[in-house]
């Protein structure tokens, strides 16, 4: 249980939230994101993820008050999204509903990273790692084994009757389950290191095979577990930093019951295969991904890799709708294949805003975009990530949202 001086911190905290959530502002914002992602071209969303917050506090506004460590996990959630309100809301949309993601148990594939690493700020969460090789041969390949869920409703019963106590008369509290994300490459990294792996593309591509085809095999085990113990959702608020809101799910077909793959955006990427060539990006990953990502409703590619040179492979994949354009693609190449077929989900450089802040950079970079994607008809969002640090001055991400709201005032 929560003491009484705590919850009065998280009420107040509460109080402050919905009266943001009723803003007719996030309603608006909705409605251009559906747009945006049913392929209309609006004004592009912009939205701001993976922020150091270690960095971020501004006299005191990010300290915690409460007591107890449940509920300063509550109150850091208040603090934080009111604080990004408050100096770089872009277009956040502020929920009016407390959602409590669905508990589950599960037990893996049998194999856990062992990896040793280096840590240059201990506040900062980006740190440097270097993995051991686990699966080098094909023996430990074919020792991984199909994960086990197991949906938890006790868990789920225990924590909406703590979050109703706290929240009964000021916000709803409602379960929310998952969309599919599925990077075999991510696992790939952390299981044997980057190295390794990328050699054994040109050394052993038959080895490779094997090992992608039973972690996609694994992975499919993992998603359909997940649909048939009720654990999707379409209803989610971010679909790996960028904004998922759309008119097209659930499928036509759901009847209000259990949420399926055909009802649930599908997030796929291949970030180590930067320096893979378009064939063997779609001999290594695009054809085992397909498995799945055709079994969902709609389906966002990308995420640091640039894909510039591979789109009209990730055209082939059904259900496709949005398409990362990483800071090291270009973004006219991209464009050009894009136009009006999918949504442009463009992410600015996050190193422009570290020490040295030059708001031309951004303002250009910001500029570019949008010219190339209204001579091409594409619909886009801007969503910066991987924000390692802002060089512990808030202002620069400040600085940033502000020189990009005004960039984009100019066309729109």
């Amino acid at each position: 249980m929560i003491n009484a001086g705590d919850k009065n911190i998280i009420r107040e905290l509460a109080k402050t939230h919905m009266e943001l959530a009723s803003l007719d502002i996030n309603k608006e914002r909705i409605k251009r994101i559906r747009d945006m992602n049913g392929l209309n071209p609006v004004r592009p969303p912009v939205w701001i993820y993976e922020i150091p917050w270690h960095e971020m506090d501004v006299e005191g506004q990010l300290s915690l008050k409460c007591e107890g460590e449940k509920a300063r996990e509550i109150e850091q959630f208040f603090r934080r999204s009111q604080f990004q309100w408050r100096y770089f809301q872009a277009d956040m949309v502020m929920e009016d509903t407390y959602y409590i993601m669905k508990s589950f148990n599960y037990i893996g594939h049998g194999v856990d990273v062992e990896e040793e690493t280096i840590t240059l700020d201990e506040k900062n969460t980006v740190i440097s790692h270097h993995y051991k090789d686990q699966l080098d041969t094909d023996e430990k390949v074919e020792s991984l084994v199909m994960p086990t869920i197991t949906v938890n409703l006790e868990a789920d019963r225990r924590n909406l009757e703590f979050y109703q106590d706290i929240f009964h008369d000021m916000i709803p509290v409602k379960l929310r389950g998952y969309y599919v994300g599925h990077g075999p490459w991510d696992e790939i990294s952390w299981l044997r290191g980057v190295e390794p792996a990328l050699i054994d593309i040109m050394d052993r591509p038959e080895f490779v095979h094997r090992l992608v085809e039973k972690l996609m095999q694994i992975g499919i085990s993992k998603f359909t577990q997940m649909e048939e113990q009720g654990l999707l959702d379409y209803n989610i608020h971010d679909l790996h930093c960028t904004p998922p809101y759309t008119d097209e799910l659930p499928a036509p077909d759901y009847d209000g019951g259990s949420i399926r793959l055909k009802d649930v955006w599908c997030h796929a990427y291949a970030q180590m295969f930067s320096t893979v060539s378009p064939d063997m990006h779609e001999e290594f990953d695009i054809q085992y991904n397909r498995k799945l990502m055709e079994k969902c409703g709609l389906v966002y590619y990308g995420c640091c890799e640039p894909l510039d040179n591979k789109i009209s492979l990730l055209k082939k994949i059904p259900n496709l709708r949005k398409i990362g354009v990483s800071p090291w693609a270009n973004v006219r190449i991209c464009a050009e294949q894009i136009g009006g077929d999918y949504v442009l989900a463009r992410k600015p450089n996050p190193s422009y805003i570290v020490d040295g802040f030059n708001p031309e950079t951004v303002k250009n970079e910001i500029k570019e975009t949008i010219e190339i994607c209204l001579e091409n008809k594409c619909p886009y969002e801007f969503v910066l990530k991987d924000i390692s640090t802002v060089s512990y001055k808030p202002q620069n991400l400040f600085e940033w949202n502000r020189v990009v709201q005004e960039t984009i005032d100019r066309y729109y």
